[in-house]
């Protein structure tokens, strides 16, 4: 059996778990800890994810990235970087996908941070990023953790919006999900049983420690 969607589903979840940690924490910072106009539009723009269709959010992706797009052009042709169609378009697919699920509970953590503590830094004259290091993030990090393992699991089962992205090509972008759906319509039952066991297994690991870190139990 080929295992190079398993390879390419670690190696696709693990870097965009790591910039969807980033990212999500600067947004989750933001609407934890400020108040802004439009910031319930921002929500709803983060989660949007999680509720329109998966081809939908391809779509725009392709929108976004493709060649024909002013961005799209520009990294291809002044940076070298093409995503369309690549195992880039995938990390990005599952960096969309999973921000959410990082943002949630990133959310939830650092709101839960008592403002006094900050506060009580401030006048002691630590700088935000100070306050971030040695308050927030000693705090929060269970939530921040979580949040981490389900993106990381999000990323993994990625389908609709990689396919459309990324496509099905055996040997460049075909990940775990994509693996599945093709065996699934060539009749190969034994191969795609093998990868649904795997990736089952997986997410109830998965949603079991990151429950376990949510509740303060590891």
């Amino acid at each position: 059996m080929d295992l190079f969607p398993l390879y390419l589903t670690i190696k696709v979840s693990f870097i965009a778990t790591i910039f969807t940690a980033i990212s999500g924490f600067v947004l989750a910072w933001v609407m934890a800890k400020k108040e802004f106009f439009g910031k319930n539009f921002l929500d709803v723009l983060v989660m949007q994810p999680l509720v329109i269709p998966p081809t939908v959010l391809g779509y725009y992706l392709l929108s976004v990235f493709g060649k024909s797009s002013p961005l799209g052009a520009f990294l291809e042709n002044n940076l070298g970087i093409e995503i369309v169609f690549t195992w880039k378009g995938a990390v990005m697919a599952s960096i969309i996908s999973s921000l959410p699920l990082f943002v949630k509970p990133a959310r939830a953590a650092l709101e839960g941070v008592g403002a006094d503590l900050e506060n009580a830094a401030r006048l002691l004259g630590k700088t935000e990023f100070q306050i971030i290091r040695s308050i927030t993030l000693p705090l929060a990090w269970r939530g921040l953790a979580a949040g981490a393992v389900m993106a990381f699991a999000r990323a993994t089962g990625e389908f609709g919006a990689t396919l459309m992205i990324a496509g099905n090509i055996p040997g460049v972008t075909q990940t775990l999900p994509i693996a599945i759906y093709d065996a699934v319509q060539s009749g190969d039952d034994y191969t795609a049983n093998i990868l649904v066991g795997i990736i089952t297994l997986f997410s109830f690991a998965v949603l079991y420690f990151a429950g376990r870190f949510a509740r303060g139990r590891f």
